[in-house]
């Protein structure tokens, strides 16, 4: 037996000024879109923006639910937007923020486990890389070059070949 690891590299950007044009824009959405969520069980409002390849922008926010398990996550509302507006397109960057009600948002936010599966299985369908932009409202800002980085050992349409 022998010692493997796995190594996840991103970029850290410790404020949006240091980001490009077009990623301050897609920051600036998902900044100004998190208010909008439905959270009044956490207070915790996410929003998840894909600037898509050809330029538009489709978007998600959190939805919470008095029964906690049936609530849906930004990404995955997001995704199933995509999937039905834009479902030949791929996406290009995505962008999460958040706005908490109870916490500092200067720290960003990765996606559950759940949706790192969904945004991996979005980007296989594309044998693209989603490139993924993570902040809070304000503060550093991580940069993955591909969704997958956050999920290395994801279980993926392959698993299922023969």
């Amino acid at each position: 037996m022998h010692s493997a690891s796995f190594h996840i590299a991103y970029n850290k950007s410790a404020d949006i000024k240091e980001m490009s044009k077009e990623d301050q824009d897609l920051i600036h959405r998902a900044r100004s879109l998190a208010p909008d969520a439905y959270a009044p069980y956490s207070g915790f409002h996410v929003a998840s923006v894909a600037l898509m390849k050809d330029g538009s922008y489709i978007h998600g926010t959190n939805q919470e639910n008095a029964s906690y398990p049936i609530g849906l996550c930004a990404e995955r509302v997001m995704l199933a937007a995509i999937s039905s507006i834009a479902p030949q397109l791929p996406i290009k960057t995505l962008c999460i923020s958040y706005l908490s009600e109870k916490v500092p948002t200067d720290i960003p936010i990765a996606p559950c486990g759940i949706c790192r599966q969904s945004l991996v299985e979005f980007e296989s369908r594309f044998s693209d890389p989603i490139r993924l932009l993570l902040t809070g409202q304000t503060g550093e800002v991580y940069e993955f070059r591909s969704v997958t980085d956050l999920l290395p050992m994801a279980f993926k349409k392959n698993n299922l070949k023969k």
